[in-house]
């Protein structure tokens, strides 16, 4: 039997079963058929994968390939079904294009009247308002931007994005196309280290599609800029790999986790000036990408993102995070052991983490913060899913699962990541015992399509 035929009648179940998710099954005010559509997604994902390990390294980079086109263009056939995230992004650029700050002024400040009514598209006149992704402004007009009364919470470089689609098109369809394009150049630099079936852990990835396509999250393009960083930093050329990380932690500040992987092993030697070019260098290039919209907003630069970090739960005053740590603790200590366990995991890096492989170290850190704090927005773990594809260790998807189980209101806060958490801790034991006692980056190898 010819050794593409399986993966790739896989490939094609997976890419059929992802239409079905994106055209039949259900948005966020009807998520019921979403369970159904994204276990089949789930497991179309894993038996695709699982397949082409069978495959010879060139075939195999070929079909990971054109499965991501395949994969990435599953999320164009509908507007977004489960976030409204992209008309912020829509209206982020108009606002940019008109020569204002989208961190001075809220989507329904009256200063902004002409802009709304040259945008039925985000304000429609004669909607009956009653759409999942719909709501009434103080004012009354209805809006498809989500917090419509607050400015923008998002970093300087993805506002730069935002302009960027603005110039070709500016509506929602470009910026999912702009996600497309973000996921399938991330399968490419994926594929430069020659490892496909890790590739394929991300270009072929449903939430990819769902999240980075249909839904247009930005954190693809951090997640792209993430994996450019460490691929050019584990060059040797750590300035331009500093550049790079900088610009991903300010397009969602997220990356900014991946850092201690970066300086993997710096601990275990006697640390040198050099060691502090990359973060130095990212820390530089944040504050410089800030410097454009401080300068047209002044001290209100950060827009809502204080606010949204309140209204998330992350400030000590309400604790709605940390959920499997509040099963052990009391809620008031929760941040502290939270920090506490994510700076160990840290400093183990730092000590013990490999500088030829960055990715290694900064896949648990990302991982660990996000199990730790428990978020209920899957595309966070965007990230997670671009590092599994430089490492390889496929139980942390599970993180990102977590997140798209609570998003769907389909569990609770400790039952989703406590179960996340035990595939994490079973896929490590299962490798450590596939070694034969010793660490091991891969299950039993990739097959013929390469090990590291």
């Amino acid at each position: 039997m010819p050794p593409l035929l399986l993966p790739s009648a896989a490939l094609l179940a997976l890419v059929g079963a992802l239409a079905g998710t994106v055209t039949a099954g259900g948005t966020l005010g009807r998520p019921g058929p979403l369970y159904g559509w994204y276990l089949a997604d789930l497991l179309l994902f894993g038996l695709a994968v699982a397949l082409l390990r069978r495959v010879p390294a060139r075939r195999a980079a070929a079909l990971v390939l054109a499965g991501s086109l395949a994969v990435a263009a599953t999320g164009l056939l509908a507007p977004p079904r489960t976030s409204d995230d992209a008309y912020r992004y829509v209206w982020d650029g108009r606002v940019q294009a008109a020569g204002l700050s989208p961190y001075r002024y809220a989507p329904d400040d009256p200063a902004l009247a002409g802009l709304r009514t040259r945008s039925p598209d985000l304000f429609p006149p004669a909607a009956p308002c009653t759409g999942w992704d719909e709501r009434r402004t103080a004012a009354g007009q209805c809006s498809r931007i989500n917090r419509p009364a607050v400015p923008t919470l998002y970093p300087p470089v993805a506002e730069g994005w935002f302009l960027g689609l603005h110039a070709f098109g500016g509506g929602v369809r470009t910026v999912q196309l702009g996600g497309a394009l973000l996921a399938v150049a991330t399968t490419g630099l994926l594929l430069t280290r020659r490892r496909p079936v890790r590739a394929a852990l991300w270009g072929w990835c449903p939430g990819v599609a769902l999240w980075a396509v249909n839904d247009a999250h930005v954190d693809a393009l951090g997640a792209l800029l993430l994996v450019a960083g460490l691929l050019v930093a584990v060059r040797g050329r750590r300035a331009a790999g500093g550049v790079l990380f900088g610009a991903a932690i300010a397009v969602k500040l997220v990356p900014v986790l991946a850092l201690p992987g970066a300086l993997s092993g710096v601990l275990a030697r006697r640390p040198r000036p050099r060691d502090l070019l990359l973060p130095g260098v990212a820390l530089a290039t944040v504050a410089l990408a800030y410097l454009p919209y401080l300068a047209l907003s002044g001290t209100g630069v950060l827009g809502y993102l204080p606010g949204y970090l309140r209204e998330e739960g992350y400030d000590r005053a309400d604790v709605e995070r940390f959920g499997l740590l509040r099963l052990l603790l009391p809620s008031a200590l929760a941040p502290y052991a939270a920090a506490l366990v994510l700076l160990a995991v840290v400093l183990h890096v730092l000590r013990r983490g490999d500088p030829a492989g960055p990715w290694r170290g900064a896949l648990p850190v990302t991982g660990t913060a996000l199990l730790l704090a428990a978020p209920n927005y899957p595309w966070y773990g965007l990230l997670v899913v671009a590092l599994v594809g430089l490492d390889g260790r496929w139980e942390w998807l599970a993180v990102p699962g977590a997140g798209a189980v609570l998003y769907l209101g389909a569990g609770s806060q400790p039952l989703a990541y406590g179960a996340a958490l035990l595939v994490v801790l079973a896929g490590a034991a299962a490798r450590r015992w596939a070694a034969g006692g010793r660490p091991a980056v891969w299950w039993a190898g990739e097959g013929s399509a390469g090990r590291e």
